[in-house]
């Protein structure tokens, strides 16, 4: 399936962010943890706030990197949670989605006190964040 979401350029403050996740996860793929942030996104049951997401750093991926074997699985996801959430699915509404989902992801796994050691990451539970989760 084709992506209109070609490149993802981390913001700074969300690769700081993803530093530290690195660093307590001992998870040396930024993929992974990007995988892990918009999942944890996509499962809460609120749309993600709009604001502009600085292009402001150098890690940048592209998409066959971010979803790897699950890329068109993503993808669907991020189709299904925008058309639940009312909105079209334009390629430029997915990607500002996408990126909104993945910075926001990114805050709240930084953010989680109990996220001490990789077992905890391995322990949370996305599917049970939110009740419009598209992970039930």
């Amino acid at each position: 399936m084709r992506s209109p979401i070609e490149r993802i350029k981390i913001s700074k403050k969300g690769k700081d962010q993803l530093i530290r996740l690195k660093r307590i996860t001992k998870i040396e793929n930024w993929n992974v943890l990007c995988r892990w942030a918009f999942c944890r996104s996509i499962a809460e049951e609120n749309k993600p706030t709009l604001y502009p997401i600085p292009n402001d750093s150098n890690l940048e991926m592209t998409w066959q990197v971010f979803g790897g074997d699950m890329g068109d699985i993503l993808l669907l996801v991020l189709k299904q949670r925008c058309h639940q959430d009312g909105l079209g699915l334009d390629d430029g509404t997915l990607k500002e989605q996408f990126l909104l989902h993945l910075h926001r992801g990114i805050g709240y796994l930084v953010g989680d006190m109990s996220l001490k050691h990789i077992e905890d990451f391995v322990n949370l539970n996305v599917i049970n964040q939110g009740s419009n989760s598209a992970f039930r």
